[in-house]
C-alpha cells in the first residue's frame, strides 16, 4: 500500500516541507508595496533553502491568508498558480498544493500547475475558529475526475487545526470510516495549530486503526521528537521547525533544514 510513496517521493518516510506563501492579493495582510513580486521572491527563498536543506518534497500553501476561508476567492487560486508557475524552473523536488481551506480550488490549483499530489480536509463537519465547517467529498471526487486529475494524491487531514469534528466520535472511527468510504492516498493527523505537535499516542491509534493506509503526522515535528513520530509515522509534514528560530512567521533557515533531515535518515 505505501509502494507509491517510494514511487513518488524516492524514500520512504519522506519529509514534505512547506513552503508558505506571504499573504496574498484580497488577504488582510497582503503588502501592497511589495505586490506579488515580493510573494514570489519569499517564496523562491524559502523554496531553495528547503531544496538545499535535503527534504524529499515541497508543499505550496496560502498560510499567510489568515483567517482562512472555506470557499476561497478567485483571486487567491489565481495568484497561487501565477506563483508556482513563476517558481516552475526553480523546482527540483516533487511538490504539493494546498489552498486553505478549500477542496475544490486545491484541486484546481493541483491541475492547473501538475501537482502530484494535495492536502485538505475532505470530509467530516466541525465547529472551528471558522465557523461551521462543512465538507463533500463525493463533489470533490466527481470534480478532480471531470478535470482529468484522478493521479493527483490525496491527503486527508483528519484532525484539523483549530476545530472539532462535530459528533461524539473516537477518533478511530473516523479513520476507519474515512479509509472505507473515500479511499485516501494518506491520512494526516494533526496538531492544535501550525507548529503544535502531534499527539503521538493519537498517531498511533490512527496507525493501528487502518494500519493498511499510509499515516502522516501533520504538525509539530521537530529535532527533538522526530525519531519518535517516524517511528510511527508513514511521513511527516513539516514547516515551522524549518525556519529561522523555529518561529512559525520566519524565513527558512537552510542549516536548520539540514540539521532535521540528518536526524530523518538516522530515524529511517
Amino acid at each position: 500500500m505505501t509502494e507509491w510513496i517510494r514511487t513518488l517521493f524516492g524514500t520512504q518516510k519522506p519529509i514534505i516541507a512547506m513552503c508558505h506563501l506571504q499573504a496574498l492579493p484580497g488577504d488582510p495582510g497582503y503588502d501592497f508595496e511589495g505586490g506579488i513580486d515580493r510573494v514570489i521572491d519569499c517564496a523562491r527563498r524559502d523554496l531553495l533553502a528547503l531544496e538545499a536543506g535535503g527534504v524529499d518534497a515541497v508543499m505550496f500553501s496560502n498560510e499567510f491568508s489568515l483567517p482562512y476561508l472555506t470557499e476561497v476567492e478567485p483571486i487567491t487560486y489565481t495568484t497561487m498558480a501565477r506563483i508556482i508557475g513563476e517558481l516552475k524552473p526553480d523546482i527540483q523536488l516533487p511538490y504539493g498544493v494546498n489552498v486553505l481551506w478549500d477542496p475544490k480550488a486545491t484541486i484546481d490549483l493541483a491541475v492547473a500547475t501538475g501537482a502530484q499530489f494535495v492536502r485538505e480536509i475532505f470530509t467530516g463537519v466541525y465547529a472551528s475558529d471558522f465557523g461551521l465547517w462543512n465538507t463533500n467529498f463525493g463533489s470533490v471526487a466527481r470534480h478532480r475526475s471531470r478535470l482529468g486529475g484522478d493521479g493527483i494524491r490525496l491527503l486527508f487531514n483528519i484532525v484539523p487545526e483549530a476545530a472539532v469534528y462535530l459528533a461524539s466520535r473516537e477518533i478511530t472511527a473516523i479513520a476507519k470510516s474515512t479509509v472505507f468510504n473515500n479511499k485516501p492516498d494518506v491520512l494526516c493527523v494533526s496538531g492544535l495549530t501550525a507548529g503544535a505537535e502531534t499527539d503521538a499516542s493519537l498517531l498511533k491509534a490512527v496507525k493501528d486503526a487502518v494500519p493498511d493506509t499510509p499515516v502522516f503526522a501533520n504538525t509539530g515535528v521537530r529535532l527533538s521528537n522526530v525519531k519518535d513520530q517516524l517511528a510511527v509515522a508513514d511521513g511527516a509534514v513539516t514547516a515551522t521547525t524549518f525556519k529561522r528560530d523555529g518561529n512559525f512567521y520566519n524565513e527558512v533557515d537552510v542549516s536548520r533544514v539540514k540539521e532535521f533531515m540528518e536526524a530523518v535518515k538516522s530515524a529511517r
